[in-house]
Parts: C-alpha cells; sequence; structure tokens
C-alpha cells in the first residue's frame, strides 16, 4: 500500500510537468540497521569470491596494500556522499546530484553514468554465482577463454529475470529478506578466515622477491580496479540511494555509509590474509603469484580449501557462491530501481520510469533494468571484464559530488546540515583526485570501451532532443555549463595512454609519474568546473527544488 504523503511541487526541468504526484512517493520502511545491512550486504557479494586471487595475481603480497587504497578512496566518497546524501534525502539521491551545480546537460550526463553503472552489478553478481557453478555443473564457461558459454549466457539471463522478480515485492519486505541473507553472507566469509588459518598455514608465501618489486607495486594500484577491489566496496551507496526511503537520515545515512566501510575493510584484509597464507607453496612455485593457476576450478577459494583438505568447507563455499552474489544482485536491483526512477523524475529518461504499482514499486524501471541487464552480458561476457568496466565507470560517476559539494558549501553557506564534512576545502578535492586515479587505473582498454559508450548514449539523447523534440519543450541543454567535460575526459584518456604499462599505457610516464600528472590535472579540471557551474541563484533554486526548504541562517 502506498504512503498516501502529499509532496511539494517541482520546478525542475523546463517543459516537463512540475508536479510529483503521490503516486510516486515511497515508502519509509527503512531504519538504522536496515541500510546498515543494505550496505554491508551489496558490499559482501561476489567480490570477495574472486577478488583475493586477482589481486594476489596482480601484486603478490603488496596486494594487502590494495585493499587499504581502495577503502580510503572510498572512504573519501562516502564522506563526501554523506553529507550530499542527508541533504537530499530521496530515494535516488545520486541521481538528483548530478544536475545541481552544472544545469541539465552535466545533469544527463552523469545520470547516465550513474545508470549504466547500477544496472551492471546485478548481472555482475548472477555472472560470479554461475562462474562458481560451473565447478559442479560443466558447460558455464568456457574452460580455455573463461568466458560465459552459450548455456552459461541463458541460465544467467534467468536468473537476473527470478532476482528481478523478487523486487516486486514491496521495499519491507525486500529488506527483510537481505538482513536475513546478509547475516549469513558475514558469516561465510569470516569462517572462511578461521578455517584456511587453521587448514592451511604458509607465511612464507609473503616474502616477495626482489625482482618482482617493481612490478607488484604497479599492480598494487591496478589491481584496487581491475582485480574488483573498489567493486566491492561501492556497496556503501546503497545507503545513500535509499536516503528517502529512512524516517531519520541524518542518523542513519552516516552511520550506515561509513560503517559499512569499515566492517567490509577488516573482513578483506582477513580474507586476503588467509587466501595467501593457505595457497600450497607448490602452487607458487611454477610461476609465483602472476602465474597461480587452479586447474579444474573457476572458484579461487574453493580451490585452496580443497587443496587444504577442508573439502567440507568448500562445498560449504559453493553453496554460499548462489546465497551471496544472489543476495547481492536481489538488493542492488532494489537500489538500481530507485536509480532509475529518478532517472525519469529529473528528465533524464522518460517519466514512465517513475511509474509505481499498488505496493509503490517501480514497475517500470524493473522492466527496463532486466532488459539492460540482460544486454550487458554481451559485450561483457566474464566477471572480470565486467567489474573493470563496471568499477571504472562507477567512480567516473562520483566524480561530480567533490563538485557538487563544494558549490553548495558557497551558495548555501548557512543551511542546515544534518551531517556536516570537516575540512571540506580538503577532503573534497583529495576525493576527486583519487576518483580519477581510480579511472586511470581502470587501463586503457577499458577506458576505450567506457568512453564509446558514453559517446553512444550521448549521441543517442541529443538526437531525440534536437530532432524528436524540435519545438524546445526540454529547454536548453546549458553548453556553457558543460564543455569542460571535452577536455576532462580527453586529458584522463592521454594520462592513461602515456602512463605504466601496466595500466595500458606506454610507458612514456612511471606510475608515480602519472599520478603526479593526474592529481595536478584533477585541480585544474576541478577549478574549471567550479567556473562554469550554474549561477549560484540557480543553484539554489534547484537545490530547494529537491529538498524541503529549511531557513538559512538557523
Amino acid at each position: 500500500m502506498l504512503v498516501r504523503q502529499q509532496r511539494p511541487a517541482r520546478a525542475g526541468i523546463p517543459g516537463r510537468s512540475c508536479e510529483i504526484s503521490e503516486q510516486t512517493t515511497l515508502r519509509k520502511d527503512a531504519g538504522t540497521l536496515g541500510l546498515l545491512y543494505v550496505s554491508v550486504g551489496s558490499i559482501v557479494g561476489s567480490g570477495w569470491l574472486f577478488a583475493p586471487m586477482q589481486a594476489a595475481r596482480q601484486a603478490g603480497a603488496l596486494s594487502i596494500g590494495s585493499w587499504l587504497i581502495g577503502a580510503a578512496v572510498v572512504l573519501l566518497m562516502a564522506l563526501v556522499y554523506s553529507e550530499l546524501g542527508t541533504l537530499i534525502p530521496r530515494s535516488g539521491a545520486l541521481v538528483h546530484i548530478s544536475s545541481i551545480s552544472h544545469g541539465r546537460l552535466v545533469g544527463i550526463i552523469w545520470t547516465w553514468m550513474m545508470l549504466l553503472s547500477y544496472i551492471t552489478v546485478p548481472p555482475l553478481e548472477v555472472m560470479a554465482a554461475v562462474t562458481y557453478a560451473n565447478d559442479y555443473v560443466h558447460g558455464l564457461i568456457d574452460p580455455g577463454s573463461g568466458l560465459l558459454t552459450n548455456l552459461g549466457l541463458a541460465v544467467c539471463i534467468v536468473l537476473l529475470g527470478l532476482v528481478v522478480a523478487l523486487n516486486f515485492l514491496v521495499i519491507r519486505r525486500v529488506l527483510l529478506i537481505n538482513d536475513a541473507v546478509t547475516w549469513w553472507k558475514l558469516a561465510i566469509p569470516a569462517s572462511t578466515v578461521i578455517v584456511l588459518a587453521f587448514a592451511s598455514y604458509h607465511p612464507e608465501n609473503l616474502r616477495l622477491p626482489a625482482a618482482a618489486m617493481q612490478h607488484d607495486t604497479s599492480g598494487m594500484f591496478t589491481a584496487v580496479v581491475t582485480s574488483g577491489i573498489i567493486f566491492s566496496y561501492f556497496g556503501f551507496r546503497q545507503a545513500v540511494s535509499l536516503a528517502g526511503e529512512t524516517t531519520a537520515p541524518a542518523r542513519n545515512v552516516p552511520l550506515a555509509v561509513i560503517g559499512s566501510v569499515f566492517i567490509a575493510l577488516l573482513l578483506y584484509l582477513g580474507l586476503q590474509f588467509a587466501f595467501m597464507l593457505a595457497v600450497q607453496p607448490a602452487e607458487l612455485a611454477r610461476g609465483g603469484w602472476q602465474g597461480l593457476r587452479f586447474e579444474g576450478y573457476t572458484g579461487s577459494f574453493a580451490a585452496v580449501a580443497v587443496a587444504a583438505g577442508a573439502t567440507w568447507w568448500a562445498a560449504v563455499l559453493y553453496i554460499n557462491a548462489i546465497v551471496s552474489p544472489a543476495g547481492t544482485a536481489l538488493i542492488s536491483v532494489t537500489l538500481c530501481s530507485r536509480v532509475t526512477m529518478a532517472t525519469g523524475e529529473i528528465g533524464a529518461g522518460p517519466r514512465a520510469l517513475m511509474r509505481l504499482n499498488a505496493d509503490g514499486v517501480p514497475w517500470v524501471a524493473l522492466v527496463v533494468i532486466f532488459v539492460m541487464g540482460a544486454l550487458s552480458f554481451l559485450p561483457f561476457p566474464s566477471w572480470r571484464k565486467l567489474v573493470s568496466y563496471m568499477s571504472s565507470l562507477a567512480v567516473l560517476s562520483y566524480g561530480i559530488g567533490p563538485i557538487v559539494l563544494l558549490q553548495l558549501r558557497r551558495v548555501v553557506p548557512h543551511i542546515e546540515r544534518p551531517f556536516r564534512l570537516r575540512a571540506v576545502s580538503l577532503v573534497a578535492p583529495t576525493a576527486f583526485i583519487a576518483s580519477n586515479w581510480i579511472v586511470s587505473w581502470s587501463g586503457l582498454a577499458t577506458l576505450n570501451i567506457l568512453f564509446e559508450i558514453l559517446l553512444g548514449v550521448f549521441a543517442l539523447y541529443l538526437l531525440f532532443h534536437y530532432v524528436f523534440a524540435m519545438t524546445g519543450a526540454h529547454g536548453p541543454l546549458g553548453w556553457a555549463h558543460a564543455w569542460w567535460l571535452l577536455p576532462y575526459f580527453a586529458g584522463l584518456w592521454l594520462i592513461t595512454a602515456l602512463g605504466p604499462p601496466a595500466a595500458g599505457g606506454d610507458g612514456t610516464l612511471t606510475l608515480f609519474e602519472s599520478m603526479g600528472v593526474n592529481a595536478v590535472f584533477s585541480m585544474i579540471i576541478l577549478w574549471i568546473a567550479l567556473a562554469t557551474t550554474v549561477p549560484d541563484a540557480e543553484a539554489r533554486r534547484v537545490f530547494h527544488n529537491f529538498v524541503r526548504p529549511v531557513a538559512e541562517g538557523r
């Protein structure tokens, strides 16, 4: 049943209806623990099943540092979005944020980046379950290429459909399912650390040969993206997206966002140590960490457990490889539907995306998620291919946050802030630099695909805007506030192309040289972005359209 709650008129997009009907009001069923479980449950998905081995292969013993770097970057973003999320306590808040600082065109571009990053999470989790299942249901993954077979693709699409179907339940029931699954998802990886520590302990595995130091140092940074580490942490954003469905966002959102990152860090560090110490030294003798392979297994933790004699625990891991990703896929579809709904609300997509059924579920958005999610299996038919793309796209979409936060501190300096980030002039620019490092570490091949997809989406939108809406019903796009995106994207691509070979570059710049150039470049782009924002009065108007007006100066 819907919550019949009147909401203020929205004078947002020129040419669009300024009213949001009560049929778009979502239920406020998420409490403090509910939001924390949502974020933790989203963090602990398929990442821990694959990322420790992928990180070890790229960075060796320094992979421990990869998890610390990933946590530091995500925590910076989490702090920024804790303030933004409580300022705009609405479901799909991350989409609404993107249109405040630079107007319609930038808002649309960022909305689609964010939407594409959200839509790929459920397919990614489904693919993880299918990949592990290949160990006992053969024929789902091609043993040579590691890609989905036709059978594997069909199974993935069916499983994705089941997860989407479950989201037609009301949010309260979805959260109850997630709460129950979260305990399992936390207990199994935590128990895995203990089981492997007792079953197989080889501290000599952590000794790093001097000859491999340079390679592993570069790998420590690139592994943050390409091994799935940054993806593993990104569940924190779920609490921000559900800010409109909790009764006390000022308290609940920051606790869920920051708390989930720290819980995940402790868990993932334990798993990385346990994995590296449990690998049999004979497995490393053939080619070190870079050459680590488990013949006949697609599940690395299950393979280590079997080699250590804990076959019984491998069976538990195979069960978990279905439950854990499925649980994360379930709640990811829930959050993705809210972002998709917000896409229609700001005019970046059809307003039909906002339609709710009798239980308050955005059913049109769920159908779109299934279709687009199923299509994402085609260009990215393996977990690692999809995770690298999704991670870089998600981080790039989050880069707008520090810009919006700095602008809001200027244009509405005295407004009541439920959560106020300290040292914002230091934290926000650092978060922007760190996000651009992550994008560059994803590698040149990933950036090529990423920018091609964005170019295609942008071209389709311009076609729709200028050809099918020639009457100007959608209003001006705001090119004057969006031109900085061209040097921004081009600069990121060029720095990556000149960077270290580990990221696909030609080696003109070493890793740390490219990071230094990227940091300077980021500060220049940040300055340009802040200099090309919409007028302060316009930013205040858009901001107050998204939140309940609060008297400034209180």
